[in-house]
């Protein structure tokens, strides 16, 4: 986070439209999450083939859910990561694709296993709550 704001302040000369500022600082504050974790270890995706085949959890109530959202945690880091940029900060499969050098449909795949393990794990805190 502080790599994202020294480079927001020391780049902020270079933004013309103080109006894009937002999106601008953003974008930024991604791309240095993005760079921290392919300087920590290689972009890696890991898929587990077995999970249960639950109801569509609606993405919109997951945003509003912190119980939903600590559930996070227990996604791979790869997997976490793609569905973050896609249902968190709207980025769509094309643009998360070319960020991280993988295909559209390795994205698609990723966002569709985090939802299901999300509702996965969903399920069994209810069961145990």
């Amino acid at each position: 986070m502080a790599d994202s704001f020294y480079i927001i302040f020391t780049k902020l000369e270079q933004l013309k439209d103080f109006q894009v500022f937002d999106a601008w600082a953003k974008k930024i504050v991604v791309n240095q999450c993005l760079q921290k974790l392919r300087e920590k270890q290689p972009f890696s995706i890991s898929i587990e083939e077995n999970f249960l085949d639950l109801p569509d959890l609606d993405p919109e109530n997951i945003a509003e859910d912190r119980g939903i959202l600590s559930l996070l945690n227990f996604l791979p880091e790869g997997c976490r990561t793609i569905f973050n940029l896609f249902a968190m900060e709207g980025y769509p499969h094309k643009e998360i694709a070319q960020m991280l050098s993988i295909s559209e449909g390795t994205s698609k795949s990723q966002v569709n296993f985090a939802r299901k393990k999300l509702q996965e794990l969903v399920k069994l805190q209810t069961i145990n709550s």
